[in-house]
Order: structure tokens, then C-alpha cells, then sequence
């Protein structure tokens, strides 16, 4: 019994082991068989013609204010309202009262000044009709605009030495310039527009007492916007050299012109591109909003060499060519899109390119070109 069972161990091991090694070969015979055979693939190309183009280019800003500044006082008092309420949202025109500190007292004894500079012009109107006829009407325009709730308006100049030496001795001119140093010291109580505008923020409210330097409120130029657009390196020439661009908004349709302000020194390093500053200007019955996404589109910019390829060919500024039936890759930029084309630079026209994205595979040995038909 033992001396079977010896028998019949030995009998499975030597079968097992044949068994192992026809499947060993048969394993070696099939890789050589796949080393042995060359594998093509047949692929859709289309030859590269690079050709000059005038492309329409576009990149994508925001409209921000062209000055935007802090609305505060050189003195200290109770903050009044100007002209209107002023609240976030709320539109200014161009030296409207926007806000004033109470100094009603300083108020009153410059329109008496004013009222006593009037008096004194109208005392030599008549010496003056008589002995300066050909300066009575400018005398008269300056009398007419004297005015208690705005500025003095400028002294007429002298035609003469003698005409000076008259208005000096009546004690005009002295007293002009009284009043002006008055108007200079009342101004810093009150806060005239500098520009045609809208509040962006409010920091205090009338009632509350202001000390020197304090922030009542955020104001935005909106007589003057701007763009900042990011201009690839590459194209930067192209840029300057047109100088102008034409603004949509997110519809397509057309709101404004601008033109090129500034460059800035650097690179930006989030877009890897530099920062351009494009004026831009509404065209009638559109309204510009502070924060609106705008498309810019520069046109007819020149380029020499520039080839038009199906968008599925490239993927990350890349593409692929076929050269002695092997897959090659050759880095493009991109300068302008239409529908599913590309207007890139990069290629010779003894390019062959793969129309179709597609790394290369090591099973395929053969890379072999079918060109498309148009």
C-alpha cells in the first residue's frame, strides 16, 4: 500500500511538471509571435497651409471706475447733507454739494464780504461808462456774477496800467482777494464733486460729529472707465500697434469703444500674461455699470504665418504630426477661435497633422495618413 502511494507521487509531480512546461512554451512561442508581427493604424491627417490673416482677437475684463476716492474733511464738526441723500448706489453730478460741517457763522460774514464787494462795483459803474466805455460790459458780466451760494467768480483783467491803478484805489482789488482767502478757508467745510459719479460706500451719516482725515463715504468716477485686459506675451506688439478695441457685453451686442491707456511693467502670474488698460466709452443709449464683464475684440490684426486647424486636434497648446509614420508632437499658440477652427501659429506648411487628438500608443509601429476630404 505505501509502495503504491510512493508510486502514485512521484506519477502526479511528473505530469504536473510536463503539463508546466507545454504551457511555458506555448506562452514563449505567443510573445514572439507578438514581437514578431508589425501593427499599423490607419488615421485621419490634413496637410497644414499657413496663409497671412487679418484675425479678430478677444479677451475678457471688467469695467472698474478710473478714480475712485475717499470722501473726507480737513476739519472738525457736525457733518450736514448736501444737496441730496447720499446712500451706496445714489449718482452725483460734477461740483454738486455733496456734503457740508456746520460753520454757519463763516457763511454769513463772507456773503456780507461779497455783498460789500458788490456794492463797490456798482459805485464806479457810472465813473467807469464814462471813462472806461470799452471796459463797462466786463465790469457789468462781473457784477452780474457775484453770486452768495457760489465762488467769486475771476477778476476781469486790466487792458491798462491807469484802469489798475482806478479799481485799486477804490479798494476792489484788495478786496477780491479777501474774499478768496475767505472762499478757501469755507471750502474745507464744504465737499463740491470733483466728477460725475456714484457712491460706493457710506461710512458715517449726517448728524455725526467728523474729526480731520475721518472716511464719510466712497465715491467713483463714472465720467471715465477703464478695462483691464490680459494680453498674451506673444501678441502684446500686435496689441500696441492697433491700439484700439470694440466692447460686447455677455449678449453679443456691441456697448462701447476704448483705447489703449497703459501696459503694466510685470507679468502677471496668475494669467501669464501682461495687464493692458483700454478706455472705453458707451455708445448712445448704453449704460456702463462699475463690475460688469465685458468682451474686448481687437480686429484686423496682421499675422504672417497662420494656419487654420479643427479645434480636436489640440489639447493644452499642443498637437500631433506624423513624420516617417511616427507620431510627433509640436507646441502651437493659439491667437484666435471661430465656431470649431483655430487660428494658431506654430506649424510649417510640410506638416502633417493628426485632426484628431491622440497620444501614441507603443503597440502601434506604423502611424499611416488619411487625408480628409474638405
Amino acid at each position: 500500500m505505501k509502495k503504491n502511494q510512493i508510486i502514485l507521487f512521484f506519477l502526479t509531480i511528473g505530469i504536473t511538471g510536463i503539463l508546466y512546461f507545454i504551457v511555458l512554451s506555448n506562452k514563449k512561442e505567443e510573445i514572439k509571435e507578438k514581437k514578431g508581427v508589425e501593427t499599423s493604424k490607419y488615421i485621419s491627417v490634413a496637410p497644414v497651409k499657413n496663409e497671412k490673416r487679418a484675425l479678430t482677437i478677444s479677451s475678457y475684463g471688467q469695467i472698474t471706475a478710473f478714480t475712485e476716492i475717499d470722501v473726507a474733511f480737513e476739519i472738525q464738526g457736525r457733518l450736514q447733507q448736501g444737496e441730496t441723500v447720499l446712500k451706496p448706489g445714489s449718482r452725483f453730478k460734477r461740483n454738486q454739494l455733496l456734503y457740508k460741517v456746520g460753520s454757519e457763522e463763516m457763511f454769513y460774514s463772507l456773503n456780507a464780504r461779497k455783498a460789500q464787494l458788490s456794492n463797490l462795483v456798482i459805485s464806479i459803474l457810472p465813473d467807469i461808462s464814462i471813462d472806461y466805455a470799452d471796459t463797462y460790459q466786463k465790469w457789468n458780466e462781473f457784477l452780474n456774477a457775484i453770486k452768495p451760494s457760489s465762488f467769486l467768480p475771476n477778476l476781469p483783467s486790466f487792458d491798462t496800467e491807469k484802469e489798475k491803478m482806478f479799481i485799486t484805489s477804490k479798494g476792489i482789488y484788495g478786496e477780491y482777494w479777501n474774499i478768496k482767502s475767505l472762499e478757501e478757508k469755507i471750502s474745507k467745510y464744504i465737499y463740491l464733486a470733483p466728477f460725475d459719479g456714484s457712491v460706493t460706500a457710506v461710512y458715517t451719516e449726517p448728524g455725526s460729529i467728523v474729526n480731520p482725515g475721518g472716511r464719510i463715504s466712497r465715491i467713483s468716477n463714472i465720467e471715465n472707465m477703464e478695462v483691464k485686459l490680459p494680453i498674451p506675451i506673444d501678441a502684446l506688439d500686435k496689441f500696441k500697434a492697433k491700439g484700439a478695441v470694440t466692447f460686447f457685453n455677455a449678449k453679443g451686442n456691441k456697448i462701447g469703444d476704448g483705447k489703449l491707456l497703459r501696459l503694466a511693467s510685470e507679468l502677471n502670474m496668475n494669467t501669464q500674461s501682461i495687464d493692458a488698460y483700454y478706455s472705453i466709452k458707451p455708445i448712445s443709449k448704453e449704460t456702463l455699470l462699475a463690475g460688469q464683464y465685458v468682451t474686448a475684440s481687437i480686429n484686423n490684426l496682421i499675422s504672417e504665418s497662420v494656419a487654420v486647424i479643427p479645434s480636436s486636434a489640440v489639447k493644452q497648446n499642443k498637437v500631433y504630426v506624423i513624420e516617417n509614420f511616427q507620431l510627433i508632437p509640436k507646441d502651437i499658440r493659439i491667437l484666435s477661435q471661430k465656431q470649431d477652427s483655430l487660428f494658431v501659429e506654430g506649424l510649417s506648411n510640410e506638416d502633417t497633422l493628426i485632426v484628431q487628438y491622440r497620444l501614441p500608443s507603443k503597440d502601434i509601429k506604423k502611424y499611416i495618413g488619411i487625408t480628409q476630404e474638405k
